[in-house]
């Protein structure tokens, strides 16, 4: 998973990417830095491009994206949402919104 610290960078890999999925995480989360082990191999077994970026670094995207809280992952296909999970993330639940994802 690519890590982000720009907001244009972030916007890039959105519109570039048919289909992407972004892990937001702020300093000092413990749950994010738990999570990100598990979406990252989530990421790996589908094989879908994925970036991370970590939000008090890059307040803009907070505003842009509605990041209310952590961590989120969104899943975007052709530059438009597609799924969001935050603050609590049912790891069944993205893997199957990713398998979706990945066929379309």
């Amino acid at each position: 998973m690519k890590t982000i610290t720009t907001f244009d960078d972030l916007e890039n890999e959105i519109n570039t990417n048919e289909k992407l999925l972004l892990f937001v995480m702020s300093d000092g989360c413990t749950v994010c830095h738990a999570d990100q082990p598990r979406v990252q191999s989530l990421v790996e077994d589908i094989d879908l491009p994925a970036v991370q970026i970590t939000v008090n670094q890059m307040p803009e995207a907070a505003g842009q994206l509605s990041l209310f809280t952590s961590p989120v992952v969104i899943l975007f296909n052709q530059g438009k949402e597609f799924h969001r999970q935050a603050r609590i993330i049912d790891f069944e639940k993205l893997n199957r919104s990713m398998e979706q994802l990945k066929m379309l």
